[in-house]
């Protein structure tokens, strides 16, 4: 879930109030336009019903969106997408589609086909979230850290947001997914009728096959990818697993938690991590990325273990333990292709940001189907697995850290 972004504290982006208000602007359709990413989730109950699912089936609900997303990110830099197609209308143009096969799944009369659904979802997706990190890092340099942190901050709400809706009035499938998707179509109006680049424009970074192989030759984005892969392990299990987490946790008390607590309590949980996008962001700025991954991986790895400490242990415990878990999960997301930016050659950072994107959704869905077959969360071992990533994580940038990350690696 990371973006490239570069760094530089030269100047600061824009002038007067403008880059702020761009920045709102494209936070808004971050929220807006990424609602229907957990959004199958959210109604998973009810299409258990319909179609009379298995855990691990309702899992591929979301797995199918992260390979749409994959697919998505690949095709767009092969087809170089991002710079043939201004900004705006690239965004504006995804957040249509998404709308489209988001709302699609109200229609489908099969499981499979609601698959197909989510993954042509997850396609469009990938022309919503990346190119907003470059759009709004356009408008910023010296607080360029912030910026990023605050649209990662935006588009976590928006993934937590079909649980408030299904909490606000128990409105079920054709609410959810209706109003998440008429959210995508309204974060298109928005980007295509007011947004514009800012002054901070960005060289070109082509994505290329051929550099695939030498990308990965280079120590440091080797360190700096398995930094985000230990982030990736656990982020995305985590932020789809957490509902049935605090419906087993309250049930372990005794008695079936009512549906609209659980929904409740898993928006929260997602959406809390705005304060942690936001703080990661200012903190890398001020303290360096690298030491901000550490600390966040560090965290989010110790609540994953408290996690199982604390099942069915209280609603304020558990509470307290999956608060530190949601700021932490997502406080580095966003320095992950930043460090990417400042270790490899100009000429192969579209390559080495595209190549690490790319595995790290590919592994969110390994662990996703990996917790379902566990059982769930309610598994004693399942989500304290979860801190293998966080774990791994801080040894490769613990690495990183010592080996340094001042010059670009050559790669010829």
């Amino acid at each position: 879930m990371s973006v490239g972004t570069t760094d530089a504290g030269q100047s600061r982006g824009g002038s007067g109030s403008r880059p702020f208000v761009m920045l709102a602007l494209i936070a808004a359709s971050q929220l807006l336009g990424m609602a229907g990413w957990l959004a199958g989730g959210a109604v998973a109950h009810q299409l258990v019903v319909r179609w009379s699912l298995d855990s691990v089936a309702v899992a591929w609900l979301t797995s199918a969106v992260q390979l749409g997303f994959v697919t998505g990110t690949l095709g767009a830099a092969v087809l170089n997408l991002p710079d043939l197609i201004p900004s705006r209308w690239y965004v504006a143009g995804a957040a249509v589609g998404a709308a489209a096969a988001n709302v699609s799944l109200l229609v489908v009369g099969s499981f499979p086909a609601a698959l197909a659904t989510r993954f042509l979802l997850g396609v469009f997706l990938a022309g919503v979230y990346p190119p907003a990190m470059k759009m709004a890092a356009t408008w910023f340099k010296d607080r360029r850290g912030f910026a990023i942190g605050t649209v990662v901050g935006a588009l976590t709400v928006g993934k937590a947001l079909p649980y408030l809706i299904e909490a606000l009035g128990g409105l079920g499938l054709e609410a959810v997914i209706g109003s998440t998707s008429a959210g995508a179509l309204l974060a298109a109006l928005l980007i295509a009728l007011w947004y514009r680049d800012g002054p901070h424009a960005f060289p070109r970074r082509p994505f290329s096959w051929s550099l695939v192989g030498q990308v990965v030759r280079v120590p440091r984005i080797r360190l700096v990818t398995a930094g985000y892969l230990g982030h990736m392990w656990e982020l995305y299990a985590f932020w789809t697993f957490i509902a049935a987490y605090w419906s087993a946790s309250l049930a372990a008390q005794g008695g079936a938690p009512p549906p609209r607590l659980v929904a409740i309590l898993a928006f929260g949980s997602i959406a809390i991590g705005v304060i942690g996008a936001v703080w990661g962001g200012i903190a890398a700025d001020r303290l360096g990325r690298a030491r901000v991954v550490i600390w966040s991986l560090a965290a989010s790895g110790t609540a994953a273990i408290a996690s199982s400490l604390v099942f069915g242990k209280g609603l304020v415990l558990v509470g307290l333990v999956v608060a530190v878990w949601g700021i932490a999960v997502i406080a580095d997301s966003a320095q992950y292709s930043a460090l990417v930016t400042e270790t490899a050659p100009s000429h192969a950072v579209g390559t080495a940001l595209t190549l690490q994107t790319s595995l790290g959704f590919l592994l969110t869905m390994v662990t996703i189907q990996l917790v379902a077959a566990a059982g769930g969360p309610a598994t004693p071992w399942a989500f304290p697995a979860l801190a293998l990533g966080p774990l791994l994580g801080c040894v490769a940038m613990k690495r990183l850290l010592r080996v340094g990350v001042e010059a670009p690696a050559r790669v010829s």
